[in-house]
């Protein structure tokens, strides 16, 4: 027979299993049909197709940033999907946004973090419109013998407090971990497309895990 005294501790660890439970369950954030829970320019820029967020264009010039997001705000996550860029001139770029907000001017600009996509940023964190660099590049010979380039490509983005990582195709390629405690940590996420090339990108399998 237990002792009543232990009830309470019983209980505790009980209701922790429940929240780490749900907690940890992974959401569906796009539900590869409608822009449902997502917000932007889906009349010129974004489209969905064979179950895929895409925008861009191979024969025309993507004319300036944009980006498409969530109306939910996001803190400590595990961040998947798959991604596959592709390009024929100019600047072939994308990315992803997460702890980030729009801003009002320009209205098409987004400032945060950013999962960065294309040649010199693949799986580096940039700082979009705030600190405007590249917060971490990782090992060139490494994102060369991982990345699949012109196919389909999973990204993970870890956000745990202060610490940051990032994950091409199951190997990690970013661990960094904010100095600046005046940065929010929470936020929006977007997708990117970059202005300047003949580009397009395709989003998909996008799903999240809220953290405590």
């Amino acid at each position: 027979m237990k002792s009543p005294a232990l009830y309470p501790v019983l209980l505790a660890v009980a209701l922790i299993s429940v929240a780490a439970h749900y907690a940890y369950k992974p959401v569906r954030l796009f539900d590869g049909k409608t822009f449902r829970g997502w917000e932007g320019d889906t009349v010129n820029t974004w489209r969905i197709d064979d179950g895929a967020l895409v925008a861009g264009s191979l024969t025309k010039v993507q004319p300036r940033n944009d980006f498409l997001t969530t109306k939910a705000r996001y803190g400590n996550f595990i961040l998947r999907l798959k991604f596959k860029l592709l390009g024929t001139e100019g600047f072939i770029n994308g990315g992803v946004q997460f702890r980030s907000r729009r801003l009002t001017d320009p209205a098409h600009e987004m400032i945060g973090y950013q999962a960065d996509l294309g040649d010199k940023y693949w799986a580096s964190l940039y700082d979009e419109s705030r600190r405007n660099k590249t917060l971490i590049q990782p090992d060139s010979a490494l994102v060369t013998r991982i990345l699949k380039r012109n196919d389909w490509n999973d990204y993970e983005i870890r956000a745990e407090n202060r610490r940051i990582r990032l994950y091409l195709n199951g190997r990690q390629t970013v661990d960094y971990t904010e100095p600046d405690e005046t940065i929010p940590q929470t936020g929006l996420i977007g997708l990117q497309i970059h202005g300047g090339g003949k580009v397009q990108i395709y989003y998909k399998d996008i799903t999240i895990e809220e953290l405590p």
